[in-house]
């Protein structure tokens, strides 16, 4: 791990645990061991840690979908595999979760809009698959915008409950949430 990685890790546990505005720059140079100065040669600011962080969570999940869903033309097999990456990835990556849904308020332009754009690319990838499926007939929801969002609070949902050590296995939850996101659109399959 280079130093950006060290202090990428630090900054997301101080996000999580104290929140964005109340972690300074020598709250994560301390995670670290690092002086102030020595932090700046590996981070511009923490408004550009909080937008990196954010934007390559946004990346991250929109390139797995993209993957998911190029490898069927099923619209109900899209979705499944389009869920499982999501509530996967919400299951691996907790910390990002919470930071990207509770720290949004906190970026500033033009980072700000950035993140909100490639938050509403994920989620209309969601929606044109419910649309396909209403489409085609093989679902049935008055809303496409509505049940996207219902499977998305899903799998993010998974990121506040979700251990690797507890009941459940990270395949089975994401088994398991592939199949309520099949049943919320109305698929019968």
């Amino acid at each position: 791990m280079d130093r950006f990685d060290d202090i990428r890790a630090a900054a997301l546990e101080l996000f999580t645990g104290r929140g964005y505005r109340a972690t300074t720059m020598a709250d994560i140079g301390a995670a670290v061991g690092m002086r102030g100065p020595s932090l700046y040669k590996h981070v511009e600011s923490k408004q550009d840690l909080l937008a990196r962080i954010m934007t390559t969570t946004m990346e991250a999940l929109l390139a797995g979908y993209r993957t998911a869903v190029a490898s069927s033309e099923d619209p109900a097999e899209r979705l499944r595999r389009a869920t499982e990456a999501h509530v996967r990835y919400h299951a691996r990556h907790r910390l990002e979760a919470f930071v990207g849904n509770r720290e949004i308020r906190s970026l500033v332009e033009p980072h700000r809009a950035r993140v909100l754009a490639l938050r509403a690319e994920y989620e209309h990838g969601f929606r044109d698959l419910v649309a396909a499926g209403v489409a085609d007939g093989v679902f049935r929801v008055d809303s496409a915008r509505l049940a996207s969002y219902a499977v998305l609070d899903l799998g993010m949902g998974v990121s506040a409950w979700y251990r690797e050590d507890g009941e459940l296995t990270e395949d089975a939850v994401v088994w398991q949430y592939s199949t309520f996101a099949l049943r919320l659109v109305g698929h019968q399959g």
